[in-house]
């Protein structure tokens, strides 16, 4: 099979065997594949968790064809079955996964390019926003750094669940302006030093319930006076920098409670919980076409050192995809 491959020359695209599946894990003929800014990281030779180095191949979703599954895989996953998933290694024709990271892809309504963009991001929105944020009817959510794909699915989760003010931020004049598209009610510039004031008057001046913040850095101290006395900040990314400042006293003033998300310490148990309660939650919407995220640009699995060079840029909005024939 064809898959980017990570050598001292770079990510090269080259044949390698195809995986033989486990017996709790499905290979999948990928037929589209998204792109992730943790890509980047691998696909320059760093390490993601367990995953990087030469040798390795990048990407953590994609969808396709069942072709084969493990003895101990249920009966629910079949050969043939056109499936999206998130899993590592899919820059590539064939990938592993996990039965318990497998989904459907609804005939209906989803081309293998818009399937293969979410998995990731429905995954980790639902586990921020719902079972780490709370959200519920009548919530406040604040989503730092919504008009990335993820960004974008958290809006989107977070208007589906009730939340009467949704709040995303954007330093982007013109992503800004698409924010309440995707079900913003209020959308910030964090580069205005008036927004935490802006988010206090959108809320009568409690704060937000929840924050999602995928920036972290320089922000985190006005992140936590933009937060209601007893609210949340989940910690999903650090685009704007993993150490900083924190205001100790008024994280404790406003007893907060902060939680710190990655997929990377969470065992096969755990993740398989959390697509378990985001298809429990958002599954009727999604094979109604509620859920779909904008796709910025389609690249061939060949172009992949053009697709991450698009990535990089930071101009897309939405998610990149790349197809593989």
């Amino acid at each position: 099979m064809k898959a980017a491959v990570v050598t001292e020359q770079g990510l090269v695209v080259k044949e390698v065997p195809v995986p033989k599946p486990g017996p709790e894990q499905v290979l999948i003929r990928l037929r589209a594949i998204g792109l992730n800014r943790a890509d980047l990281g691998v696909a320059a030779g760093h390490k993601h968790g367990a995953i990087g180095g030469p040798g390795a191949i990048p990407g953590l979703e994609g969808a396709g064809e069942v072709v084969e599954v493990g003895s101990e895989v249920p009966d629910s996953v079949r050969p043939g079955m056109r499936v999206m998933a998130s899993m590592a290694a899919s820059y590539a024709e064939y990938a592993l996964a996990d039965w318990g990271r497998v989904a459907p892809v609804p005939d209906s309504n989803l081309s293998w390019e818009q399937a293969a963009t979410l998995p990731i991001a429905l995954q980790t929105m639902h586990d921020a926003v719902v079972t780490h944020g709370l959200c519920k009817p009548g919530s406040a959510v604040m989503i730092q750094g919504a008009s990335s794909g993820v960004g974008l699915m958290g809006l989107r989760i977070a208007r589906l669940m009730g939340a009467s003010v949704v709040v995303g931020s954007s330093t982007n004049p013109e992503k800004r302006a698409r924010l309440a598209e995707f079900g913003a009610t209020l959308a910030v510039d964090t580069n205005d030093p008036g927004w935490v004031q802006q988010v206090l008057d959108a809320t009568g001046g409690r704060g937000v319930d929840a924050v999602v913040d995928q920036i972290s850095g320089k922000l985190v101290s006005q992140t936590l006076a933009a937060t209601a006395i007893l609210g949340r900040i989940v910690n999903v990314g650090r685009l704007g920098g993993a150490v900083a400042e924190f205001d100790f006293d008024l994280h404790a003033a406003r007893r907060i409670s902060y939680i710190g998300v990655t997929f990377r310490t969470r065992s096969v148990a755990e993740v398989r919980e959390i697509v378990r309660r985001m298809r429990a939650d958002l599954w009727p919407a999604l094979t109604e076409g509620k859920l779909a995220l904008p796709l910025d640009r389609v690249f061939h699995l060949d172009e992949v050192t053009e697709a991450l060079a698009h990535m990089k840029a930071n101009r897309h909005f939405g998610k990149i995809a790349m197809v593989t024939a």
